[in-house]
């Protein structure tokens, strides 16, 4: 079974890593949920990061705040895909710590999402292993076509609202 690791730099970030894990679980993929702090614990990330692929881990995301320099850590360490999934703030909104997550050093490529976009996070990580795993990628064309005709739904809804006011 395919796993993907979702850490955070805090456990006050699990609001924000919530919804990753529920996009992952609802795919039938494992989530490995962790708190790993790149400055708190750099042991601890480094030793992740190295065993990582050995444990089953295909894909990492890592969310963290401020600094954000968990995903940077963990990269740094391992050839596996790592999803940097930037935290709200209360200094600047998040830009700090998307900023931080987007300017890797060359060599160290950390993709990134939306501030707090946690669903993105899930759904990108889906998408990577969807590569390797033609189940995924069935279901993550499926939840597209969902949305889709959600879409489509809504706008038939309003269609129909503007008809009977311009009535």
């Amino acid at each position: 079974m395919p796993k993907i690791a979702v850490l955070m730099g805090s456990k006050s970030d699990m609001c924000v890593v919530k919804p990753a894990v529920s996009v992952i679980k609802s795919f039938g993929v494992e989530a490995e949920v962790r708190v790993i702090s790149a400055h708190r614990t750099p042991e601890e990330a480094r030793d992740f990061s190295l065993n990582a692929k050995a444990n089953g881990v295909e894909v990492i995301i890592c969310a963290a705040g401020k600094a954000a320099h968990l995903g940077g850590v963990i990269a740094a360490s391992t050839t596996l895909p790592v999803i940097g999934l930037p935290v709200k703030t209360d200094m600047m909104g998040g830009l700090d710590s998307l900023l931080s997550i987007v300017q890797m050093p060359s060599g160290i490529p950390v993709a990134t999402v939306g501030v707090n976009a946690g669903e993105n996070a899930g759904l990108l990580a889906l998408q990577i292993l969807g590569i390797k795993y033609p189940e995924i990628a069935a279901k993550l064309a499926d939840y597209k076509l969902k949305m889709k005709d959600k879409i489509n739904s809504d706008d038939a809804a309003i269609q129909a609202e503007i008809e009977e006011i311009l009535a």
